[in-house]
């Protein structure tokens, strides 16, 4: 059991992951960033915080919040080691999809449904 899942504080203060660098390399990151693995052989080279990362994201995107939440950091501190690694092309990350840029989904199925019934 980890000391954050038996309540008490962690051993390490969140900071020392970063180095102590409270800004990331780059201001284009936000909480709802979409976070996308690189198909990249991991080194030694990779700080510990920074494996953890690329490990979540070996199964799919996340975004940046979400790996926050996995890794019980706070999201001003994954944006630092985040941006390390888009800095050194170990990850992707893509700003999110505004709403009102996103399709909605019944008109799309409207236009599906009159699609199929010119086929037939």
């Amino acid at each position: 059991m980890t000391p954050r899942q038996s309540g008490g504080r962690r051993l390490v203060p969140a900071y020392l992951a970063t180095g102590g660098r409270a800004q990331p390399s780059r201001n284009t990151l936000d909480r709802l960033t979409v976070l996308h693995g690189v198909d990249m052989p991991i080194t030694s080279e990779v700080r510990p915080e920074e494996h953890r990362i690329l490990e979540l994201l070996q199964p799919g995107a996340l975004t940046l919040a979400e790996v926050a939440a996995h890794l019980h950091l706070p999201v001003s501190v994954v944006k630092v080691l985040v941006a390390d690694l888009v800095d050194a092309g170990r990850l992707h990350a893509r700003v999110p999809i505004p709403e009102a840029e996103q399709f909605d989904r019944q008109i799309l199925e409207r236009v599906l449904d009159g699609l199929r019934s010119l086929k037939s």
